[in-house]
């Protein structure tokens, strides 16, 4: 357990919060002082992910880290898990926070409604760091669907959710074990810890709701690209077990103001796999576009 706490541990000064939105009830760690900084994490993780990169900013900055609804210790809701409404979810948190302007970091899932986010709301995202994982519909998306390493995108139903349900960790190690560098850098603790949290009553349901919805995503994000590409700051980061210089190429699609970056030595868990020096590249350049 030391190992699980001390990698989920956010300072002590943060609080919890469960904030509703017009569709969820979306579980909230947030603290620290000056420009704010919202973090999304994808599936396989929740907020708790970022425990690191929060620790590292709070000093000077405000950190929002939100479980995406349907997961962690967010609601359950039966619908709105188009990206679209979960970036609005996000925006609402903001909204009670009183906070107008947010820099953005998101890796998996939290990319994709990063870009709704950002694409609705773009007025408020400062900057973004995004983190190895495709747009629905966006550039390459339909060679990536053909790869077979993204079998679970298609992964979902009844009878799917009961041959799941009291096996979560069976299922979650498939990926925490096939899409990394090294499957010993993700921990026992850390495994168990997240295994919990996904065998909780539906999680399962709203997981593979999130890629359920990829269809409708793609067809919400070419509309929302038809409008023009963003004009914030935008790094890319690949990893070098994974998507690569990718990441960079897919973003500019749709951004025009990208630059590249990898992860070394990691598969698609990067703060698992690598916390240091992706914590390292995150500050460094959400610090540098403050300026």
């Amino acid at each position: 357990m030391a190992q699980s706490a001390k990698a989920f541990a956010f300072p002590r000064d943060f609080k919890v919060r469960n904030i509703k939105t017009s569709g969820a009830a979306i579980h909230v760690r947030y603290g620290g002082q000056g420009p704010a900084v919202v973090l999304l994490h994808g599936f396989g993780d929740t907020g708790d992910m970022w425990a690191p990169v929060a620790t590292a900013l709070c000093k000077d900055h405000t950190i929002v880290v939100p479980d995406l609804r349907g997961m962690g210790l967010s609601s359950h809701p039966r619908g709105g898990y188009d990206k679209k409404t979960q970036a609005q979810d996000i925006a609402q948190v903001l909204d009670r926070l009183k906070i107008e302007t947010a820099a953005l970091v998101t890796h998996d899932i939290g990319n994709m409604v990063g870009y709704a986010l950002a694409a609705q709301f773009p007025a408020r995202v400062t900057c973004w760091v995004v983190v190895d994982a495709p747009l629905p519909g966006i550039g390459p998306w339909d060679d990536q669907l053909r790869n077979p390493k993204v079998w679970h995108f298609n992964f979902r139903g009844p009878d799917v959710e009961r041959l799941v349900k009291g096996r979560e960790r069976i299922y979650l190690d498939r990926f925490w074990n096939e899409l990394s560098a090294n499957p010993k850098k993700i921990g026992e603790a850390v495994r168990r810890h997240y295994a919990r949290l996904y065998a909780r009553p539906h999680a399962m349901h709203c997981a593979f709701e999130q890629f359920a919805a990829f269809a409708q995503d793609a067809i919400d994000n070419k509309a929302l690209a038809a409008k023009g590409k963003l004009t914030m700051p935008i790094l890319a980061l690949g990893a070098d077990h994974s998507y690569k210089t990718l990441m960079a190429d897919i973003m500019r699609f749709v951004g025009s103001n990208v630059t590249g970056g990898v992860i070394a030595d990691s598969g698609h868990w990067v703060m698992e796999e690598q916390p240091r020096q992706t914590t390292a590249a995150i500050v460094d350049f959400i610090t540098k576009s403050r300026v």
